[in-house]
């Protein structure tokens, strides 16, 4: 192993491996600390539920992954985390970020969330999705961890003990040379770099090659592979080609934008159930009524989703059950996953990284194979004969289901 990868969510950890995929390097992604000593891989991610956990919890289970990368013979260590930066004040980006460098007996690591490919870009020290600062976008009203405010130096300061510094755009441009030569000018702690094209983050992951630690998004990980290669490590690895045409489900746990688009495409020409999440709370045989649905319709690649529209996330936030719902959402979808791939699924889509998390962790499936890629940071995985595509919330366009579908079947 050369990489390991700490992802702080399931859908994040398929987003960086797919992203390693394409780029040449055999990839393993695993769920559980335990499995990473025997994970095959020049890079091995590790999917972690931590994003909106207690800090301690996060920090914990972290730390439990990194030694365990370590003790397989990890060099650098990469931790990933949403290109929205999704944290709260208390964190858990700063927190983590802070306990590995103590782990790693490093004083420096670099803080890169862009993915310009999927809009996301830093510039001034503001995090951007498309043409809109973070904080005026559909994250101000993310149900867990919504993002108020766009700076991520301010952001990041409220959650880390450590010094945040900054590397404006114009020093990124200047190439490898000067962003080194301004790393070392910030000094020890926390360093937030421009990033507004894929042309500065591979002049990014080629200044910091000999970094033990990287924070980040996924997008950055494209140009670590040319660091491995030119030092004679790596060769080029094709994906796994990883298809089945056997039974299909989606479920879709997600209220992101993205989500609410896909969800209205979906239904047009498919089967869907929508949760009833105040049924659910009171009591509500909701798990039966939605898995009896599943059935009838087996064959038909059903929906089931919980998705609402952003508005209406805002107007249940203050609910005195909402956070209950949200669990018991997550519950009832991975208890439903569980079932589908006992009958026979063979194909299993998950929109949403806290329902995605929630789905692997129940069902376990050990060491997943990373296959082609169906979206930007979003790959075909495989695992004991079935295909999983685990998609976060604001990830694919509007057809993305029905294009997940075609491609693990084989047939797009």
């Amino acid at each position: 192993m050369i990489l390991g990868c700490i992802a702080d969510d399931f859908t994040g950890a398929g987003d960086i491996a797919s992203i390693l995929t394409g780029a040449g390097m055999r990839t393993s992604l695993v769920t559980d600390p335990r499995d990473i000593a025997n994970a095959d891989g020049d890079a091995v991610v590790v999917a972690l539920k931590t994003r909106s956990i207690a800090p301690d919890a996060a920090v914990a289970q972290s730390i439990a992954a990194v030694r365990a990368l370590k003790a397989a013979g990890a060099r650098q260590i990469y931790f990933k985390y949403c290109s929205t930066f999704d944290s709260t004040p208390r964190g858990n980006i700063g927190p983590v970020a802070d306990a590995l460098l103590r782990e790693l007996h490093t004083e420096q690591a670099i803080v890169c969330p862009a993915f310009p490919a999927n809009g996301r870009t830093v510039y001034q020290g503001h995090l951007f999705v498309g043409d809109v600062l973070l904080a005026e976008s559909g994250m101000r009203d993310h149900p867990v961890t919504p993002m108020v405010d766009s700076d991520i130096r301010r952001w990041l300061a409220a959650q880390s003990v450590n010094r945040v510094g900054h590397i404006p755009l114009a020093v990124v441009r200047e190439g490898r040379e000067a962003i080194g030569a301004g790393l070392s000018a910030a000094g020890p702690g926390l360093v937030v770099v421009d990033t507004t094209a894929d042309s500065d983050l591979r002049a990014i992951g080629a200044a910091t090659a000999a970094c033990p630690l990287l924070t980040g998004g996924s997008a950055l990980a494209m140009a670590l592979p040319a660091n491995y290669r030119a030092a004679g490590l790596i060769g080029t690895a094709p994906p796994v080609a990883a298809v089945n045409d056997g039974p299909a489900i989606v479920f879709a746990g997600s209220c992101s934008v993205a989500t609410n688009r896909q969800v209205a495409a979906y239904r047009r020409d498919h089967p869907a159930f929508a949760i009833d999440a105040a049924a659910l709370v009171a009591g509500a045989p909701v798990l039966e009524q939605a898995d009896a649905f599943a059935i009838e319709h087996a064959g038909d690649a059903p929906l089931i989703f919980s998705t609402i529209a952003p508005a209406d996330v805002v107007a249940g936030r203050s609910a005195p059950d909402f956070a209950a719902a949200s669990a018991l959402i997550e519950q009832l979808i991975a208890g439903l996953a569980v079932r589908a791939i006992a009958r026979g699924a063979r194909r299993i889509i998950v929109a949403g990284g806290e329902t995605s998390g929630a789905v692997i962790a129940a069902i376990r499936p050990g060491q997943l194979d990373v296959g082609r890629e169906i979206s930007p940071g979003v790959p075909i995985l495989h695992a004991n004969g079935v295909c999983y595509a685990l998609k976060s919330g604001n990830f694919g366009g509007d057809a993305f289901f029905e294009t997940a579908l075609a491609m693990m079947e084989g047939t797009a």
